[in-house]
């Protein structure tokens, strides 16, 4: 009898095939719909806490590159640093006090290293600078769609980010007990 066409290959997708020399048995990567959803909560509640305080003026500047040319430069290219900073300091702390931001949080995805390990205080900085790069305005859009587009055509499917600081954007579920930490 011949061999059958049915094959098949462990631990399940091509992605965690290649992940699997370093990963814990079973840890599922978080599909790309995910990350989406959890970093598009993360700037809606960083916009919130933005909007209202300031009553949308921040953004007005955010977004008025017009006014570069003006006496009004100092106040566009001050929002820019302000926005940017905003952004890297919560990334960092949120990954540092609850291991992901709060929209990863929302959508049940942990931020691990390459082994299924928690990632130390030090690794977020980073990690966070990396991130920022969807949120420059106008641009922002753009490098999160070629990511995306990176992300579809990479054989273990993982972002740039995370091939950048050696993590894995995992489903929190599918990470043994011992490894979860606080994170749910």
């Amino acid at each position: 009898m011949a061999d059958s066409p049915v094959s098949v290959h462990k631990p399940g997708t091509m992605a965690q095939a290649a992940v699997a020399a370093t990963a814990p048995e079973g840890m599922l990567i978080a599909p790309i719909w995910k990350r989406i959803v959890a970093i598009s909560l993360d700037a809606f509640l960083i916009t919130l806490l933005i909007a209202l305080p300031t009553s949308g003026t921040f953004f007005l500047y955010l977004m008025a590159i017009d006014l570069l040319i003006t006496e009004q430069a100092g106040y566009v290219i001050a929002t820019w640093i302000m926005h940017l900073t905003f952004y890297w300091l919560y990334f960092k702390y949120t990954g540092r006090n609850y291991g992901r931001s709060l929209g990863q949080r929302a959508m049940r995805i942990a931020i691990v290293h390459d082994d299924g390990s928690l990632l130390g205080e030090a690794h977020w900085g980073r990690r966070a600078a990396h991130k920022t790069k969807y949120v420059i305005p106008f641009l922002g859009i753009f490098l999160g769609l070629w990511d995306v587009f990176k992300i579809y055509t990479h054989e273990t499917k993982r972002s740039p980010v995370d091939l950048a600081n050696h993590t894995v954007a995992a489903v929190d579920w599918s990470l043994p007990i011992e490894t979860r930490g606080g994170l749910i």
